[in-house]
């Protein structure tokens, strides 16, 4: 077979390193997820080039010709279809997180919310300065909790 023959399933590998380094690169969670997308579609491209056969019909018996050898198989067809399902679905999911990321912490910067994560993780500990010294930030915020309440 010649580099032409599989010219679909060289696309395919293509889209794959483009979706790839797209989700590996970026730090805009938008960009991940498109790379996610566009790594879904080659798998897709792929599986469905791989279950064509050349010369060969859709499985829908026609004319009383019943030879498995006049049919291609519809079984990778079918395993798209439900990829596609299950994409969609991912990526909806994927982006009303991304959504909700946003409102909390005003940024798409995977980076940036990764470090305000591990920032609201930490203990409060602000050394504010008076003539005495340093006084924690953490007791002064204990003794203004007692006082509101």
């Amino acid at each position: 077979m010649s580099i032409l023959h599989n010219y679909v399933e060289i696309a395919a590998m293509i889209l794959f390193g483009i979706g790839f380094t797209t989700l590996l690169l970026h730090r805009n969670m938008i960009k991940k997820i498109i790379g996610f997308s566009i790594m879904d579609c080659a798998i897709f491209l792929f599986l469905a080039a791989k279950g064509y056969i050349e010369g060969r019909r859709a499985p829908i018996v026609e004319n009383g010709v019943q030879s498995v050898e006049a049919y291609i198989n519809p079984i990778p067809a079918g395993l798209v279809l439900t990829g596609i399902v299950v994409s969609v679905s991912v990526t909806a999911v994927m982006l009303s997180l991304t959504v909700r990321l946003y409102r909390r912490y005003h940024t798409l910067d995977i980076d940036e919310i990764t470090q305000r994560c591990r920032m609201e993780d930490e203990p409060d500990i602000i050394s504010i300065g008076n003539n005495d010294g340093f006084i924690e930030g953490q007791q002064m915020l204990a003794e203004n909790g007692k006082e509101a309440n």
